[in-house]
């Protein structure tokens, strides 16, 4: 019984040991590049997928270039009525704030938030990427500087370029 263990055993080892490829790993004189199977889409193809998800875009053309516009909307956080809180309390409020702020923007609802840089009424702003203004509006509030009357929201509709960048 050994004998026939080990005779498959050289067996195996001498029918891998020459074919350089037993694992199915190509080396890398074999490998070849390929380009993407797909074109990307155009900008109108872009503005009907979000037209069809229920954003507003349209298609401008300013010297020979076209940019695709969307609607997004710009969330005012105000100082809110009750701003009471203990130290402590406002603290943890503040750690949840960051977390819903962190929260949306992994989830693609924001593109865009940060503080005001003075103490006057407007605290912060937020940029929502949402279909309408009843959903940001809806996700804006469910903050819990919002919720604990810390913070009031006000909403604008605005529109910018799509992939416009802050620079």
């Amino acid at each position: 019984m050994k004998s026939i263990i080990l005779i498959s055993a050289v067996a195996v080892l001498v029918s891998c040991k020459g074919d350089p490829d037993v694992r199915g790993i190509q080396s890398p004189e074999e490998v070849q590049v390929r380009q993407p199977d797909t074109v990307p889409p155009s900008i109108e193809e872009r503005a009907e997928d979000l037209k069809d998800r229920g954003y507003q875009t349209f298609v401008y053309e300013d010297d020979g270039e076209k940019h695709l516009m969307q609607q997004y909307f710009l969330v005012l956080l105000k100082s809110g009525k009750n701003r009471s809180q203990d130290s402590a309390t406002a603290a943890e409020l503040q750690k949840q704030h960051m977390a819903h702020l962190n929260r949306m923007a992994s989830e693609g609802y924001m593109s865009l938030a940060g503080p005001m840089g003075n103490d006057g009424e407007i605290r912060g702003i937020a940029v929502y990427n949402t279909p309408t203004l009843e959903v940001a509006d809806s996700l804006a509030k469910m903050d819990p500087m919002v919720k604990a009357g810390r913070l009031e929201v006000e909403i604008h509709p605005w529109w910018a370029a799509k992939g416009g960048k802050l620079e």
